[in-house]
Order: structure tokens, then sequence, then C-alpha cells
């Protein structure tokens, strides 16, 4: 019960297409390459902003490894005023 006959069960010959994004059989060349051509717009400018990200990650890089340099160098000031300290304390 509820099961459809063998042979229905598959999209009927000249039926509604089975997903949204399928064709259907009226769609024209002129609308295809229009499609196309819009497909090629987006992944140009998806191109773009790739492009975009990856210079930002490149100044990403270096701002952080500047960062990382000036921490370093704060801490080697950092210790050897404490060092210092210590020895003017007699600690």
């Amino acid at each position: 019960p509820g099961r459809l006959p063998l042979g229905e069960e598959g999209p009927v010959e000249g039926g509604p297409p089975d997903h949204s994004y399928s064709l259907s059989s009226g769609t024209t060349s002129e609308e295809l390459l229009r499609k196309l051509n819009e497909q090629r717009d987006i992944i140009a400018l998806l191109e773009v902003k790739m492009k975009e990200m990856k210079g930002s990650i490149r100044r990403l890089r270096l701002a952080e490894a500047q960062l990382r340099e000036e921490i370093r160098e704060k801490d080697r000031l950092l210790h050897a005023a404490s060092a210092g300290a210590r020895k003017r304390h007699g600690l």
C-alpha cells in the first residue's frame, strides 16, 4: 500500500525535471549562454576577492611577525631590567 507500481517511480518522460537545477528540454541555447556568462562573471568576482584575501593574509602575517618581534624585544628589556634591579637590591 502506498507504493507505486513498477515503472512509475521514476520521472515520467516529458514530465517536470527531477531537481530545481535541472534544465527543461525547452531551455534555449540563448538561455544557456546567459547562464554560462552569469557563472563566469561570478567566478571572476570570486577570483578577485580571493586575490584580495590572499593580500590581506600576507599583510596580517607580516604584522603578526612584527608584533611578535616587538614582544620578544620588550621581554628582553624586562628581563634585563629585573635582573639589574635584583643585583642592586642584593636579591
